[in-house]
């Protein structure tokens, strides 16, 4: 059984940073593509970044692209997140996601997902 567990959530101003972790467990990391949905509240969750086992590939939703850098250390077994210049609307539960195939991290059809972790920007 596959199982990621984000950290790294926190209450930050407006420009601040913060990098999320994600940390898998009953699979070989260094095979799973990663990714990191939101869900802001009364909103559809959205697809923030993804990149694949060998970090090839790494892709970003247009509200973040510049902003926001996917990563992963296969070592670790952990995937990454590192948010800068944030805003207000990046208010949101970030999950992470996983699976063998980058297409469906992508479109967030994977059955592996993490509990979430509440990120919040303060104006």
């Amino acid at each position: 059984q596959v199982q990621l567990v984000e950290s790294g959530g926190g209450l930050v101003q407006a420009g601040g940073s913060l990098r999320l972790s994600c940390t898998v467990s009953g699979r070989t990391f260094s095979r799973l593509s990663m990714g990191w949905f939101r869900r802001a509240p009364g909103k559809e969750r959205e697809f923030v970044a993804a990149i694949g086992w060998s970090s090839d590939g790494p892709s970003y939703a247009d509200s973040v692209k510049g902003r926001f850098t996917i990563s992963r250390d296969n070592a670790k077994n952990t995937a990454y997140l590192q948010m800068d210049s944030l805003k207000p609307e990046d208010t949101a539960v970030y999950y992470c996601a996983a699976d063998h195939q980058t297409r469906t991290v992508v479109f967030g059809t994977t059955p592996y997902w993490g509990q979430g972790t509440q990120v919040t920007v303060s104006s």
